[in-house]
């Protein structure tokens, strides 16, 4: 018997000086199977020596199969039990520094936090075997606006109240009672996820701590000129009667007249159509002649009362008469007044008529037109969207019901001239599903130019890397054309601006931003000079991109100097869709108010989608939480929850049809239980930096398999151990054994594996390594090698130690690759082997022995597509016969029969050379080529018969595929005996044609 070499754990410790060991030191292993079905193993933790005493039992101590709730379980229990026990690392190589994007306090986890929970957690879990001390950040984002759509539905759905009948104070106490349930379940939900984040460190974005950075960040903004009020242009929502941001406006392509459901009205409104409105031109010269008009096209007749001027461009034919009067003007149809007609080359001719309304109170375009043209802009809508009283016909109406009366009063008054059919965008806020309404209101603006440029300059000189570096284009276009943001918010959650609005008793005022009433009272009191003020703070909130945008530096205790030890980041990592609204953003403050950026390399994931390809949607019904998947669901249970998400208000009753008929579609038979380990694999299996991610719920199946597989190669381990009397933590290291072939070749895959698991954390490219362990884990030891070793371990051979050492060193080192994926069921198989068996993998790498042992799995499967094809069973007794084409491939399989018989699965296998009359010597059912070695015959017993009209089904295709395989033959031969081809192709390529031939 060949004697595995057994070291002392303290040269096996020097040997490693920083290897990682995964937390399984603790005296008695808890393991996922129930007590009682087998005895413990304990180990005697004295640093000076290694006793291992093994109490066997009849039942081996792993269950029968891969079971991920006990999984779990059992590794919650070792992780409370270690949290004190866990040994201090004396080779740490530095702080490993990371934020994880505060998820909203609106709801529960969903699977694109998922992902990026389970990406940073890999390269957290990564860091840490490498020996950094890696401290990620957790908390949750208090979400301004959509945590206030989301209560306030709530509150009509439960109680049936606003949040105007019940007031601000009582308002925000419902607030924080849903963030008190919603966010203890997000953070559960991380906790199941396995993320190992340091939850001491814990920050709620409205904390005091946040709130502080919040209110110092604005108030020194604010001091340098950079934060200023003003009225602009904001997008507004009518039904929130707040400003908000442009990512929460999604566009809807109208390509035909279609009524939709806004916010507040009894009956849909219809949107596509563009009206045809003529405008009359004043001329005091004209007597009885009919006017002269001029006809504007507008898809909002509604903002007609607003208008300011028209406007045409200069070189179009048709108002060239126009250029040379002096001020030419148009009677407004329902004012008592007359706009003028400008010429700006903004205009497009195509449009329409050529001419356009410009009312700069409600359009980005005809704002910007009329600063230009120094035109005053007018209001038609308050903040409800209602008619202002500045127009008596029309007051307090809604803006669509408006629209109606208008286009009626236009068509009485001749001014209408057609209306059509358009397809134009419309503008909808993605949280209240209302239409942006464009409004002149007085909000605060942070002027952000030069920290843009300053962001710019950072990627420009290298010294900031975007992953995948696609992205940096968008990173430019973003900040060469940054404008000024608008940081107020009209809500009742979310950070209160810090600035106050002092009044003197003569009525001169001042804004000033402080962190309290009393700082404020100084600072109006120097600008006023005088001392009595009345103070009122502004009731607006900041918008929440802005307390975010702060997070790199602020939980790192910022304004306070000591938050240089926590800051910068080592890598910011999240969705590239926020790439400006939070990644830059954070940039441009990080380096405005620390003076360094807040991180150096930034890796953006993709968006997840369904297996479609389809974004998630309620309307569509294919949102499914990560527990549901980790867990499994009926079909019942996945249609209560969206039941219950109705009745709190958090999905529409007439979105509740749509999503329960695509939930049935998608998953008739439910969701099977997945586990934890393989929703993070399946998550990581894909390019996590595609545009797109299509997660698919039967690849997650399919992936708990994978992972049973690896299950079973241990309990054959154990059980081969134990059939050998030995236990696996004798194994210390492979140095100096005699290994056969396949044991090289194994242990040849595993040093490619791992290299490859090397390189893509480095270029975070991990579904190369997923693929990389499937490979190793799946198609090389348990479908190859460990059915190679079952014969010899069978017959304690000397060769079954050796082998099951192999075992052994290939699933303790390729669970330690896989364990970051998978923590849950790596660290339970883990505790059943040594976690430091010496290996030197570049011993291994021996590509010749790769070739071949590939040429000779490539035969075995070859062979059993053919038995599977026809459906030969071990009953019709196979024999393999196979035809070498020359001596050498003769030597080469002579080598691996032994092999080959247990992979193929026959009864026994013959090798000679081939010839012509090989296949009519033997009878052979069947005969077919297996690659470049050789061919290969299959003889069956008379139990074994084909079908008449089967036989005949197969002589034809077998006809086809000779057919086919003639003109390939030929063409390979033109190539092969070409003389230009043989005088300038390298051997390599030579050989390859000659082995295709």
């Amino acid at each position: 018997m060949q004697i595995i070499k057994v070291v002392n754990r303290r040269l096996v410790k020097h040997k490693h000086l920083c290897h990682h060991k995964l937390c399984n030191l603790a005296a008695t292993l808890y393991y996922s199977t129930k007590r009682g079905e087998f005895q413990s193993t304990f180990i005697d933790k004295n640093p000076s020596r290694l006793t291992i005493k093994v109490f066997t039992a009849d039942v081996l101590p792993i269950a029968a199969g891969y079971q991920p709730k006990q999984v779990e379980e059992a590794y919650w229990a070792r992780e409370k039990l270690q949290k004190n026990l866990q040994p201090k690392s004396s080779c740490k190589r530095g702080k490993y520094r990371m934020l994880l994007p505060p998820p909203n306090v609106t709801g529960n986890l969903h699977l694109g936090h998922a992902l990026n929970a389970t990406v940073q957690d890999v390269i957290a879990r990564q860091n840490r075997q490498i020996g950094y001390d890696v401290e990620w950040i957790p908390g949750t984002d208090h979400a301004g606006i959509a945590t206030q759509v989301v209560v306030e539905r709530t509150l009509a759905a439960t109680k049936g109240v606003t949040r105007q009948q019940i007031g601000r104070e009582a308002f925000l106490e419902e607030v924080l009672k849903w963030k008190a349930e919603k966010g203890s379940g997000i953070i559960k939900d991380l906790e199941k996820l396995g993320c190992t984040l340091n939850w001491s460190q814990e920050y709620f974005t409205m904390d005091t701590k946040q709130a502080l950075a919040v209110s110092v960040a604005f108030e020194r903004l604010f001091d340098e000129g950079l934060i200023q009020r003003r009225n602009s242009l904001v997008n507004w929502s009518c039904a929130l009667r707040s400003a908000i941001s442009d990512i929460e406006v999604e566009t809807v392509d109208i390509k035909e007249p279609t009524e939709l459901a806004v916010p507040g009205y009894e009956h849909n409104v219809l949107f596509g159509r563009i009206y045809d409105v003529a405008y009359r031109v004043v001329n005091e010269n004209q007597s009885n002649e009919t006017p002269e008009e001029i006809v504007v096209s507008t898809t909002r007749p509604e903002t007609i009362l607003g208008d300011v001027a028209v406007a045409v461009h200069p070189t179009d034919p048709r108002y060239a008469k126009y250029r040379n009067r002096g001020e030419v003007k148009l009677q407004h149809p329902f004012r008592q007044d007359t706009i003028p007609l400008v010429f700006d080359v903004a205009v497009q001719q195509e449009f329409g008529s050529g001419a356009v309304k410009i009312t700069p109170a409600h359009d980005k375009f005809d704002f910007e037109l009329a600063a230009r043209h120094g035109l005053n802009s007018r209001q038609v809508f308050n903040e409800q969207g209602n008619i202002l009283s500045e127009f008596p016909e029309f007051q307090g109406k809604r803006r669509f019901v408006a629209r109606d009366l208008i286009v009626d009063r236009l068509e009485e008054l001749d001014l209408l001239r057609e209306v059509r059919p358009h397809q134009l965008q419309l503008p909808i806020c993605s949280r209240s599903k209302d239409i942006i309404e464009y409004m002149l209101m007085p909000q605060w603006f942070l002027s952000t130019k030069s920290m843009a440029e300053a962001a710019l300059s950072e990627l420009n000189s290298g010294r900031l890397q975007i992953l995948p570096a696609s992205h940096e284009l968008e990173w430019v276009r973003w900040l060469s054309e940054a404008r000024d943001w608008c940081i107020s918010r009209q809500l009742w959650w979310g950070h209160q601006v810090p600035a106050y609005q002092a009044y003197d008793t003569q009525g001169n005022n001042c804004w000033v931003a402080a962190l309290n009433e009393q700082s404020a009272q100084r600072k109006a009191a120097s600008i006023l000079g005088k001392q009595e003020l009345k103070l009122a703070r502004d009731t607006d909130v900041l918008d929440t991109w802005f307390s975010s945008a702060l997070l790199p530096f602020s939980v790192a205790g910022w304004p306070d100097e000591n938050y240089k030890a926590q800051y910068p980041l080592d890598i910011m990592q999240t969705g590239h869709d926020i790439l400006f609204f939070w990644v830059a953003r954070m940039m441009m403050l990080g380096l405005k108010l620390t003076g360094e950026p807040p991180f150096r390399r930034v890796l953006l994931n993709g968006i997840v989608c369904d297996a479609q390809g389809r974004k998630m949607s309620k309307s569509l019904g294919n949102i499914v939480a990560p527990q549901q998947v980790v867990q499994g669901a009926s079909l019942d249970s996945l249609k209560a929850e969206l039941q219950k998400s109705c009745t709190a208000g958090i999905i529409k009753p007439s979105e509740l049809k749509t999503s329960s008929e695509g939930m049935t579609k998608m998953f008739p038979k439910g969701i099977q239980e997945c586990g934890t380990d393989a929703l993070r694999f399946t998550l990581m299996s894909h390019n996590i930096k595609n545009h797109f991610i299509n997660f698919d719920v039967d690849a997650c199946y399919t992936n708990k398999l994978f992972l049973n597989k690896i299950w079973q190669a241990m309990r054959f381990t154990l059980n081969s151990a134990k059939t050998l009397n030995v236990s696996l933590h004798d194994f210390e290291t492979m140095d100096g054994v005699t290994l056969s072939m396949w044991d090289r070749w194994i242990i040849g895959r595993l040093a490619e594996a791992l290299t490859t698991c090397s390189q893509s954390y480095t270029n975070y490219n991990f579904h190369l390594a997923t693929a990389a362990l499937k490979q190793f884990f799946y198609q090389n030891l348990c479908d190859v090698y460990l059915e190679t070793t079952k014969a010899a371990i069978s017959r304690k051979d000397d060769s079954a130690y050796v082998n099951v050492a192999t075992l052994t060193a290939c699933l303790s080192w390729g669970l330690q690759a896989l364990a970051p994926f998978t923590p849950f069921v790596a660290s339970e198989l883990l505790q059943h082997v040594p976690l430091n068996i010496e290996l030197k993998l570049t011993q291994f790498k021996d590509a010749k022995l790769e070739a071949e042992v590939a040429d000779v799995v490539s035969i075995c499967n070859t062979v059993r597509q053919v038995k599977s094809r026809n459906q030969i069973s071990k009953r019709h007794g196979p024999k393999l016969c196979l035809f070498a084409q020359n001596a050498d491939a003769e030597d080469v399989l002579r080598r691996h029969l032994n092999q080959i018989v247990v992979l193929t699965r026959c009864e026994g296998v013959e090798l000679e050379l081939l010839n012509e009359e090989s296949k009519f010597q033997k009878k052979l059912n069947f005969f077919s080529t297996a690659g470049a070695l050789c061919s290969f015959g299959i003889s069956l017993n008379d139990e074994f018969a084909v079908p008449e009209t089967k036989r005949e089904q197969m002589v034809n295709e077998n006809k086809k595929k000779l057919k086919k395989l003639l003109n390939e033959l030929q063409k390979y031969r033109l190539r092969v005996d070409n003389e230009a081809f043989q005088l300038m192709a390298d051997s390599a390529v030579k050989e390859h044609f000659n082995n295709r031939v």
